[in-house]
């Protein structure tokens, strides 16, 4: 056997549900004396197993939380099977455990489950996207006043951005507080949250209806400040440049905001 085609059966053997290996690839190995080939390949598929499911345990406590270490051994065992590790770093392990969810259980036990996971997911991203170049309040001070109406911005790369149907926040917030553990809901109303990470650690708020619309249209669909002060005219009348001001000072004193784009004068 080849030293490639060796390794790939290394592989598939420690990738595979079971931990007891085909007889062609045990017998390209030698065992020791108080170690059998077919104990210690057993021993290093197990350990190998106990990693990945330690790895989402840690990327997704909420949900280890909730459905306990049997169901969630289960569930990850499952996940593994299906997605196994493909990066050399396992920080990318959990990355499609929230669509898996989806695939993997019906509806009315898999939606509050998958959005808990895009929750937990979320702060993951955050922790670890690179730092970018946030605005600061000092870059605008020195902006002239007649650039305001044609700025144009884009997110921070930590700043992640979820809409939430369930109550996964509370779910999340009892686990991080060791507190009594609720039951899941279905929200009255969506919950958008935002999460970013400042100073390395990973902060949260929670948007209310009007500033999460004005920040997804201003981002998404990339309206200028001139055109969103006229939508909030609506709401607002006169006050709508403030209330606009006011929400732009606090996006970018949380370091929300990446770059300035203007609209170009003709």
């Amino acid at each position: 056997m080849r030293l490639s085609d060796w390794q790939l059966t290394f592989e598939r053997y420690l990738l595979g549900h079971s931990a007891t290996a085909n007889p062609e690839f045990g017998a390209s190995l030698i065992g020791g004396p108080t170690l059998a080939v077919d104990n210690g390949l057993a021993i290093y598929h197990n350990a190998y197993q106990a990693r990945l499911q330690e790895v989402l345990r840690g990327d997704y406590p909420a949900i280890w939380h909730w459905l306990g270490d049997n169901e969630f051994e289960q569930l990850a065992a499952a996940y593994i099977r299906k997605f196994p590790s493909a990066h050399y770093s396992l920080r990318w392990l959990g990355k499609g455990f929230e669509a898996f969810i989806h695939q993997h259980l019906v509806l009315e036990q898999g939606a509050a489950l998958a959005e808990l996971a895009a929750l937990e997911w979320a702060f993951t991203l955050a922790f670890d996207a690179p730092p970018g170049t946030p605005i600061t309040l000092q870059d605008m001070a020195r902006l002239p006043p007649e650039d305001w109406p044609t700025l144009r911005f884009c997110l921070n790369p930590g700043v992640q951005w979820l809409k939430c149907s369930f109550n996964s926040l509370a779910l999340w917030r009892s686990v991080k507080d060791e507190t009594e553990f609720p039951g899941s809901l279905v929200l009255a109303m969506p919950q958008v949250l935002v999460i970013w990470r400042a100073e390395m650690i990973c902060q949260y708020r929670s948007l209310e209806s009007t500033e999460s619309t004005a920040l997804n249209r201003m981002i998404q669909e990339g309206w200028s400040f001139a055109e969103l002060c006229t939508e909030l005219a609506v709401i607002y009348g006169e006050e709508a440049p403030l209330q606009a001001a006011t929400w732009l000072k606090r996006w970018i004193h949380d370091g929300w905001l990446q770059s300035i784009r203007r609209i170009q004068r003709h």
